[in-house]
């Protein structure tokens, strides 16, 4: 190509590139409409056959050679205006080529570089999914990591980027816990990867509760938005779940059943910070458990503490003794979540707005 042919002056006399209009370039674009058609009707039967997937992968072929025409004959972005009234024309029964989607074809193509892992991973989400990893995601690992995720568990559109906004990734096996010294090695990895630190109920409301078991209530008001936070595999079992030991009453906050897992998951909520003594009395129940409700084929109770703050050292001191499988975990409320850390910082806490009412 020419390239002096596509050079122009502005008012000051300065060179620009210009891109080359489709007049100019005609046989070449022909060539590639062509070549696109082809690639279309060959995998007509393909997506028929495997709609998600074949459309996908259709999808990152025209991606990539519009990709590979525009950097081998320096198309600029109308042409997508053109490719995208051709494919109309050629196939009118075919939805998907509008000007948009074939914009987003480009960025998935240049985004997923892998045609391997295209098909073994993207390619088995929904489209609208995928155009979700890529208007939400800025970076390649995050991408993979919901991709993952996203095929693992079956998410939504919807409820990828409720996990994507609450940052599931930054959090994900991030608890506190002596999960690799209380569980083989085979469960301890995927049970750290299950639980996460610190836990959002942003479903409360800012109007938090100031007791354990109005918390709970609230929480197990709101189950179906509990669960989804806690993580796929969790069945609610139940709130003050009673047990008779020794001839005394006592009663598991929350309890829950991790079907993945294959166990009991015993749940201590404070509404304070840590403390030592909660180790105990979360141990007390998972022995408990064990021992009243463990069925033989299930594994060994695992303990969540929530806390709403935490002194690392002191956690891992607690948990040092202990063989039964523990995490310690924060809980934040929508506040915590939405406002940004330096603002956070700036406003009074409840104990000071608290403190300055009382003296007024």
């Amino acid at each position: 190509m020419n390239d002096r042919k596509h050079m122009g002056k502005d008012k000051d006399g300065v060179i620009f590139p210009v891109a080359p209009q489709l007049s100019e370039m005609s046989d070449s674009y022909l060539d590639f409409i062509e070549n696109i058609k082809e690639k279309i009707r060959t995998q007509r039967l393909t997506v028929v056959v495997s709609a998600n997937s074949g459309m996908i992968c259709l999808y990152w072929m025209i991606g990539k050679a519009i990709l590979e025409k525009q950097h081998e004959e320096g198309w600029g972005a109308r042409v997508i205006d053109r490719i995208a009234k051709d494919l109309k024309d050629a196939f009118p029964e075919m939805s998907g080529f509008s000007p948009r989607n074939l914009k987003y074809m480009r960025k998935f193509a240049e985004s997923w570089s892998d045609y391997e892992f295209v098909q073994q991973v993207v390619a088995q989400i929904p489209w609208r999914t995928n155009i979700q990893l890529l208007d939400k995601l800025d970076n390649q690992e995050s991408r993979i990591w919901y991709a993952q995720k996203v095929l693992e568990n079956g998410w939504s559109s919807a409820v990828l980027e409720f996990q994507i906004e609450g940052r599931l990734m930054e959090r994900s096996g991030k608890s506190i816990n002596n999960f690799s010294t209380t569980l083989p090695p085979s469960d301890s990895d995927m049970t750290n990867q299950i639980f996460k630190d610190p836990y959002l109920f942003d479903f409360l409301g800012t109007d938090m509760p100031r007791r354990e078991v109005e918390i709970e209530a609230k929480l197990t008001e709101h189950i179906q938005k509990f669960l989804l936070e806690l993580g796929q595999g969790f069945a609610f079992v139940g709130r003050q779940v009673p047990l008779e030991i020794g001839g005394q009453d006592f009663y598991i906050d929350l309890l829950f059943y991790h079907l993945k897992l294959r166990c009991y998951v015993v749940v201590e909520l404070k509404i304070c910070d840590f403390d030592p003594s909660f180790i105990s009395k979360l141990s007390f129940y998972q022995n408990a458990v064990d021992d009243i409700l463990r069925h033989p084929d299930d594994k060994p109770t695992i303990g969540l503490l929530l806390v709403k703050g935490k002194n690392r050292t002191v956690v891992e001191y607690s948990l040092a003794g202990s063989q039964n499988p523990i995490g310690v975990a924060e809980w934040k409320n929508q506040l915590a979540r939405i406002l940004p850390e330096e603002l956070k910082s700036s406003l009074p806490s409840v104990e000071e707005i608290e403190k300055e009412l009382e003296e007024k």
